[in-house]
């Protein structure tokens, strides 16, 4: 330390806070939210604490200082959480009679509030979904009053909530459902459904769920220019809901996984998580489960439309007795606040 400038010196001590945060990160995914929902906060922006932390080792290459060591440890122990974040190839396997496509969708009840301009919005994912023609087909956030045809699934499971909106979680599909059921959440307006399918001799089970909402503005302009007034008179609001939104997830991923743990057939599970993949929830969730975008995605995979920052907040989670041969994002497929997900799946004999 003796060595460096104060300008360097300034500059290694945010280094060391900086890395003292993502430590805190790497750790927060094994601890239950209702224990630190304050330092939960931090799973969000882990992205951006190792972009950071890259930055750092490359200004402390430049210089050929030794504090580079801080950096290169700290994205040394983060390189599995690097690979939730980004994947560099993308894995398309050939095609076999055996293989199954499954769509994971928010729709934002198909703006039925004219969030979009475009008035067009249910014949566009009508169309989407024709094209790409998923075997199965998860919806979140569905809307009955938007009249969507989708005739070419024979089989549905809908479940609709809410007085006087109603928004429901949907699963269509072109192989029969034997057995279907619904997981309330406690004082919730989310919930889970499952769906029990068979395909062929086999049966799987497939879970599409929407866990609480952070509600977080997906306008970083927004943020920005009020800031000052966030810090001034809402900085504790906004912390407290985000706390009591992470520890409703926790319950609501026991109840899923509580579930989910006494079936005997292969599963599926599909949603709106409201959380990134540094969750202790996304830990509790995927459990030994494969996630179709780390089998088998490429770039960021992001989910949702927030301005500047590519969220991943949906997923696709298939058995471990499944083959994950292709995963899709559909960023430029803007007709709601999250964009469609689709995997294709081999059950492995």
């Amino acid at each position: 330390m003796k060595q460096l400038s104060w300008f360097n010196k300034g500059m290694f001590f945010s280094n060391i806070v900086l890395a003292v945060l993502t430590f805190l990160a790497y750790v927060l995914p094994f601890l239950a939210p209702k224990l630190f929902p304050f330092l939960a906060v931090l799973t969000l922006v882990l992205p951006l604490l190792l972009i950071f932390n890259g930055l750092f080792f490359i200004y402390w290459l430049i210089q050929f200082k030794k504090q580079i060591l801080l950096s290169a440890l700290v994205l040394l122990l983060g390189i599995t959480f690097i690979n939730k974040f980004y994947k560099f190839s993308s894995i398309d396997l050939p095609r076999t009679d055996k293989d199954f496509t499954v769509m994971s969708y928010n729709v934002r009840l198909f703006n039925l509030f004219n969030w979009l301009p475009d008035t067009d919005v249910v014949a566009y994912i009508k169309t989407f979904i024709n094209d790409k023609n998923p075997d199965i087909l998860c919806i979140q956030e569905y809307s009955e009053g938007a009249k969507i045809d989708l005739k070419v699934y024979p089989y549905r499971y809908i479940n609709m909530q809410g007085n006087q909106i109603k928004s429901g979680l949907a699963i269509f599909s072109k192989f029969p459902i034997i057995d279907e059921g619904h997981l309330a959440f406690p004082k919730s307006n989310n919930s889970a459904i499952f769906a029990d399918i068979k395909k062929g001799k086999d049966i799987l089970r497939v879970y599409n769920m929407q866990l609480q909402s952070i509600k977080i503005s997906p306008d970083v302009n927004e943020i920005s220019e009020n800031i000052d007034e966030i810090n001034q008179q809402k900085s504790q609001l906004v912390f407290n809901r985000i706390s009591i939104a992470f520890r409703k997830q926790q319950q609501q991923a026991e109840i899923v996984m509580n579930h989910k743990n006494r079936c005997d057939f292969p599963v599926i599970i599909c949603g709106d998580m409201n959380n990134s993949a540094y969750s202790y929830v996304y830990r509790s969730i995927k459990g030994t489960l494969k996630d179709a975008f780390e089998e088998a995605g490429s770039g960021f995979g992001n989910t949702y439309h927030f301005k500047y920052y590519p969220a991943r907040i949906d997923y696709i989670f298939a058995d471990s007795s499944m083959k994950v041969k292709s995963f899709e994002s559909f960023p430029d497929f803007v007709n709601s606040d999250h964009y469609p997900i689709m995997t294709r799946l081999q059950i492995e004999e």
